[in-house]
Parts: C-alpha cells; structure tokens; sequence
C-alpha cells in the first residue's frame, strides 16, 4: 500500500542537542532529518516535534530550530511513547491522519515504543531508517526489526519523499529533486 500525502502527518521525536551528540552516525541522522523536514514542508505535510525533558537533554538541534520557525510548538514529554501523550494524540485526532512518518531518536527506545503504542491503535508508521539513531548499532538493529515485525514501514527518506511526489509532473519536483542531490 502506497503512502499518500492527503493521509501523512510527519512527528520528530526528540532530536536534541544532548541526545545527538552522542548517537551513532550522528551527521547522517541530521542531514536526513533536515532534508525530510525540508521535504514534508514543500509537499503541505503537517509536522509535530517532539522534545524528551528538555530542561536536561537541551532543545531541538539548531538546524531544524531554524527551518520549522518560531511558529512551530515544540511538546515537551516525559513519556517515552507520544503515543502517551495527549497533546499528540489531540494533533493525531484533529488532523484524522493515518499514516505517521516518525523519525529521530532513541530508536530503541522512544521510536520503537511509539511504533508499538500508535500501530497498536490503529495507525501505520513509516520509518525513515536513515533519519533514525541509537548510541549504539545494535540496539538500532533489533529496534528495527522489532518495528518491522510489529507492521510498521522501513524506507529511506529519498523513497518517502518520491513516494508522496508521485510524479515528477507534479509542481513540487523541482524542489524535492534539489533535496535529494
């Protein structure tokens, strides 16, 4: 089944300061980040950003601060699923998406439990593997396949971004091609 983007809302779990710095391959998980946010901008989908306790674990990275704007509200959560918490699940309700493309971090950790907690509920999740990190690689593995088991899609931000394209008759190709180079 094809991801579509009338049905798609994007949510960025926890991608802070502290928490980034000490992930695996931390520059690939920042620049596919970016370049899916910048992508879900282009295409009209809706994002939510999600920030784990940022009094201690610091705000959202800097470079994605900057693309979503001052008018972006950031959820600060304590929950590890923000399938527990209640301002996303209102965002869930209100915008009646089914499909959540979830990307950040800790994949073992507050993905992999939000994966289970929002497939559980009825919703299919779309995992950009590349926009994903944990400390460590095999923790990212296992969570991987445990989200894949439970039915949650594993892409990459290139297959998602030209997936919600559809086309390259479509107006927004231009700029998702530049994205993608």
């Amino acid at each position: 089944m094809r991801i579509r983007r009338e049905d798609c809302i994007c949510i960025a779990i926890d991608i802070q300061d502290k928490l980034v710095a000490v992930m695996h391959e931390p520059q690939e998980l920042v620049s596919e980040s970016v370049k899916l946010l910048k992508g879900m901008r282009v295409l009209g989908i809706p994002i939510s950003v999600t920030e784990q306790y940022p009094k201690g674990l610091g705000r959202t990275i800097e470079p994605i601060m900057e693309l979503l704007g001052k008018r972006q509200k950031f959820i600060e959560k304590r929950s590890f699923s923000i399938g527990d918490e209640s301002e996303v699940q209102q965002i869930l309700h209100e915008t009646q998406k089914k499909t959540v493309i979830l990307l950040g971090i800790e994949a073992h950790i507050c993905v992999l439990q939000t994966v289970l907690d929002l497939q559980h509920d009825g919703y299919r999740c779309v995992i950009p593997v590349d926009a994903l990190s944990s400390r460590k690689q095999r923790d990212m593995e296992l969570a991987l396949a445990r989200m894949q088991n439970a039915g949650a899609i594993l892409t990459t931000v290139e297959s998602i971004l030209f997936e919600l394209l559809e086309s390259s008759d479509r107006p927004e190709f231009r700029e998702i091609s530049k994205l993608i180079k």
